[in-house]
Order: C-alpha cells, then structure tokens, then sequence
C-alpha cells in the first residue's frame, strides 16, 4: 500500500482477516445507516483497526466554551473497526461521524483503499427512503447494487428492487466508486415516513440489518434495537395523539395526512402523494412548528 495511505491513515492493529466484507456508514436521514453499523459493531465487539486522520476532509469554524475555558478544536471520527466471524465472514465496519463539505469523493476512494488493503472484494451501504407511510408499518426494504447478478442474492429476502432515483450522500457515492474499482457493493435502503426523517428510526435499521445479517450468513442479537423501535414507534404516536388534542383546529390538514396514511396502513396499501408531495409534508410541519413557537408554546 502507498505511502499516501499510511500518512492519511492511523493503524491499530494489522489482523489477519480471511475474505472480509465493508459495511460502510455516515450519518444521514432517520439515520438509518449509522445506526445500523453501530449496532452491528457493538453487538459484534468488533475492535479498533484503522483511523483516517480528519485535516484533509473537515475544517471546523467553531470551539466549544465550558466555564470561560475554550476547549480544543474536536474533529469528527473516521474509524474501522473490525471482527473475525471465521469461514469467510469476517468484517470490517467503518463509522464516519460525519460527512465532509468537501472532498468526497477522495474520501470514498481512501475507504477502499483500506479495505482493499484487506483483500476486501465487497461492499455494503445502508440508506433511508422516504416514502408516505405511517410509522407503525413495518418499513420495506429496497436495494440497489452495482451489478444486476448480485440483485439474484436479494431475491427471496423481501428486498424490492430500486428501479430509479438517487441514493444521495457518501452512502451512495461510497458504491459508485466501488464499482468503478470494480468491487462489488450493495445498497439496503430502509423506509422511513417522510414525517419522521430528522430524527432517529431504528426500526428501519433494524430492517435493513435483518436483511444484512442474512446476506452475511451471521447471528446478531437485534433483541436491544428491537426494544428501541418499539419506543421510537410509541412516541411519535403519543406526539400525533397530544397534537390531536390540542391543535387540531390548527393542524387538521396535517391530522388528515395522518389519519389517510394509517389508514393506508391497516389496509397494507401505500398511496402516494396522499396530497402532500414530501417537499410540501416538511414545509406544512416546519410552519405549524413555526406557529407554536411564536405562541410560546
């Protein structure tokens, strides 16, 4: 490897790694990626391998005050982790706490360098797919992969094939430039309510890691994500019902959406726009937010 690499890149340890595969993650919308990854390399205890040094990808315009004492300028981690699973399934998981302004493209490229240090032949990414669904349907997952022969090995796992679109961020560019260095590399999208997209959905993370865990042919305890799902669902549920309660006058057209989409739900259907395109659904919520905050409320 070039010495390029190693001046970009901090190594912890050089394991011997028989075949291993790169699940790859960055923050994103519900963030569905990152928590995915996190879990899997929590649960796994896959251990410290590498670091990519932040100077070149991150500048930072801002120190944090505690006391009237600066603190020391804080970069965001670009670390991979790895774990010996034995028979070929061994893994190496890199995290990114955050995504560059700039250079992405390069930073993409340095990822595979180091899993190719590895021998890494395939890689694997995780996003969201906004859609008009209601959170307490179980979300679905599409895919994506960057070649038609490996859309064979999502068949028979409930994966819908991504016909169009975009797969936006490093977590899409990530497989693009796999492909162009001619690795293989898939892409589980998780669905998530166009309602909810600012904020954590675990239970698409676990949807997407439940495809994954078969894909890898490994066991993982999903019992923890499972448990946060359930809370994240109650939630927003009890968010809808106290917006119900009192702001309906104000809110009614955001209610009806509800209602329309959990109708939707019980019926297994999914209608799209259901009068809100996803652009229009964010602006409605940013407005009647907008209103309660200049109330007070």
């Amino acid at each position: 490897m070039g010495g390029g690499i190693m001046e970009a890149v901090t190594f912890h340890s050089e394991p011997e790694l028989r075949d291993p595969s790169l699940i790859a993650a960055w923050p994103g919308m519900g963030g569905v990626a990152i928590t995915a990854a996190r879990y899997l390399r929590d649960k796994l205890g896959a251990e410290e391998l590498a670091t990519i040094e932040p100077y070149d990808f991150f500048d930072l315009g801002a120190v944090s005050v505690h006391d009237q004492v600066v603190g020391e300028p804080e970069f965001p981690e670009s670390k991979f982790y790895f774990w010996r699973g034995g028979e070929g399934k061994d893994l190496i998981i890199f995290l990114g706490e955050a995504q560059p302004v700039a250079r992405g493209y390069q930073l993409a490229n340095l990822v595979l360098d180091v899993a190719e240090r590895f021998k890494t032949k395939r890689v694997y990414t995780f996003a969201a797919a906004p859609s008009h669904i209601y959170h307490t349907r179980r979300p679905r997952i599409l895919g994506a992969t960057t070649e038609p022969r490996l859309a064979e090995e999502l068949k028979g796992m409930d994966v819908k094939p991504m016909v169009a679109g975009t797969v936006s961020g490093l977590n899409g560019l990530l497989l693009g430039v796999a492909k162009r260095r001619n690795m293989e590399g898939i892409c589980l999208l998780g669905e998530i309510p166009v309602y909810t997209t600012p904020i954590a959905n675990p239970k698409s993370s676990k949807a997407v890691l439940e495809v994954l865990i078969k894909l890898l042919g490994i066991e993982l305890d999903l019992a923890e994500i499972d448990d946060w799902a359930r809370q994240a669902e109650e939630e927003i549920g009890r968010n809808i019902e106290s917006l119900r309660e009192s702001h309906a006058e104000e809110a009614q057209r955001l209610l009806d959406y509800f209602d329309r989409l959990e109708q939707a739900s019980a019926e297994e259907e999914i209608q799209e726009p259901l009068e809100f395109s996803a652009e229009e659904l964010l602006a409605e919520v940013e407005r009647f937010l907008k209103r309660e905050r200049e109330k007070g409320n």
